[in-house]
């Protein structure tokens, strides 16, 4: 679904060269129009603010949106887990989600990023795309509200996305805090005697593709 691609992209980090896409972007939403409605209208916000700025202002803007305000994290499971053990097992099932349809993310960003969720949605045939949105809107929805309640036009991204989900969206618990001292009592200092809210976390992004799903590397020519 071309739809997902576009999604995708309007939520990655402005660069020149996708940015010169968006008159493609916009004609593949109204390709799409029978499955996705009134995309470009509820993208209008977005699209416009992409068209209009000059691209340091949209980077400047990206990087204080989305890095510098964890609440807007792009990343699903932070929204769920925080940053506890849960959300390292809860990136190896989705990992496994997408191996099982032989799309490789482990050498790009983690996998709960949603650009390359939305990316890999875009792969699959609708029915599918639609049910593993309907997993991930809770999240999505959550997002959205976050950066519509501080005028961000990212906002209009989400929204989408929730208008198009099979599932209606249910309010979030705040993820879990982990205690510094339940944290210290339960596990300790490391070897290193690093404190365990210093830990950069659960290490999934070094988790590899099985070899029989990896795509062949290329021949070497002499």
């Amino acid at each position: 679904m071309k739809t997902f691609k576009v999604i995708s992209m309007l939520l990655m980090y402005p660069e020149s060269d996708w940015l010169s896409a968006l008159p493609e972007m916009h004609a593949a939403l109204l390709d799409e129009a029978g499955f996705n409605g009134n995309a470009t209208v509820r993208l209008a916000p977005l699209l416009d603010l992409l068209h209009e700025s000059e691209l340091i202002a949209l980077q400047e803007n990206y990087v204080a949106t989305f890095d510098r305000n964890p609440s807007h994290s792009l990343h699903l499971f932070e929204h769920i887990h925080g940053e506890s053990r849960d959300r390292g097992s809860a990136m190896v099932d989705l990992l496994e989600e997408y191996w099982k349809h032989d799309f490789d993310a482990s050498a790009a960003e983690l996998p709960d990023y949603v650009p390359l969720f939305l990316e890999f949605l875009s792969l699959l045939p609708a029915d599918e795309a639609l049910e593993l949105l309907g997993d991930a809107v809770h999240v999505l929805a959550a997002v959205g509200r976050k950066l519509d309640a501080n005028g961000s036009p990212y906002a209009a991204a989400f929204q989408l996305l929730e208008a198009l989900s099979p599932v209606a969206a249910q309010e979030l618990a705040e993820p879990p805090v982990r205690d510094m001292d339940e944290a210290m009592e339960m596990f300790g200092p490391s070897m290193d005697g690093v404190e365990p809210l210093m830990n950069p976390g659960p290490q999934v992004a070094v988790v590899q593709m099985p070899a029989s799903r990896r795509p062949a590397a290329p021949a070497q020519t002499h």
